[in-house]
């Protein structure tokens, strides 16, 4: 009977903390979420005050980054454990084509 006492308890315990972050995650994931639909409305408002195209790209290609590690972090599950080496190989493609990406430019206004 103690044996199965528990049981039930660890097993009562262990599904309130799995029931509390998963609520967290969620928690976080709507924040994420509401910030990058705020983001999108700030680059609408933008395009549609008719600013200048220069100070507009600058803050849609921002804006569009920031939302890059938003997704990721939240929707694609980087902040886990053990997805250190999935982001750090990420990361360095994105800083080997951003590289590639400034020097062809480069190459083509001068």
């Amino acid at each position: 009977m103690a044996h199965d006492e528990q049981t039930t308890e660890r097993s009562q315990t262990e599904y309130e903390f799995l029931r509390r972050k998963r609520a967290e995650e969620m928690r976080g994931q709507l924040t994420s979420f509401a910030m990058m639909i705020f983001l999108t409305l700030i680059a609408f408002t933008a395009v549609a005050a008719d600013f200048s195209p220069y100070l507009i790209v600058p803050i849609i290609l921002l804006l569009a980054a920031v939302q890059v590690v938003l997704q990721l972090y939240h929707f694609m599950h980087l902040k886990e454990k053990g997805t250190g080496m999935i982001a750090f190989f990420m990361y360095s493609g994105m800083f080997v084509a951003f590289i590639t990406i400034l020097a062809l430019v480069t190459i083509v206004w001068w």
